[in-house]
């Protein structure tokens, strides 16, 4: 059994420990943010911050993780306000959806370590693959996310989740 901090709340699951992270993050804890996309920590569908760093969830094990805290797509920001989720949706800068948990993930752990990062500091510490190709909107939007983070511009309200509703229900 694994103990270890996700999203700010102490868990145990119960699986093998070479059990990869982001098998137990979704099949045991239900969360689903982080997605399978490589299996080999390339392509950042599966990012994750653990103890600060971002990292893929798909390459650490579940034995690597006891001990240490974990924030999970579900965790950074619940009702979605972080200056990340706000830029990337300001910036339009989100297509199919698919790599956006991860490019978040990767996008807040940069920003909470240099709040005015460069184009390059930008292109080193994202390494997602997004194969919808919003690379430019993306830059643009953490940028703004380190300007909202510095005070320097507000942040931008987003619309509240929609809800599925059945008729006559």
């Amino acid at each position: 059994m694994a103990q270890l901090t996700v999203n700010n709340q102490p868990l145990e699951i119960r699986l093998e420990p070479d059990t990869p992270l982001l098998w137990a993050l979704r099949d045991a804890a239900n969360l689903t943010g982080a997605k399978y996309g490589c299996g080999t920590g390339e392509c950042g569908a599966c990012m994750v911050i653990v103890d600060g760093q971002a990292m893929p969830s798909c390459t650490l094990s579940l034995g690597e993780a006891e001990g240490r805290s974990v924030t999970t797509i579900e965790g950074l920001s619940p009702d979605r306000s972080h200056p990340v989720q706000q830029a990337l949706v300001a910036e339009q800068a989100i297509q199919c959806g698919f790599c956006t948990p991860g490019l978040v993930m990767a996008a807040a752990a940069l920003l909470a370590r240099n709040a005015s990062p460069t184009d390059g500091d930008i292109a080193s510490a994202i390494t997602n693959i997004c194969r919808c190709g919003t690379y430019p909107r993306l830059t643009r939007a953490i940028q703004r996310a380190g300007r909202i983070l510095r005070g320097e511009e507000p942040g931008v309200p987003l619309p509240a989740p929609q809800t599925a509703t059945t008729p006559g229900l």
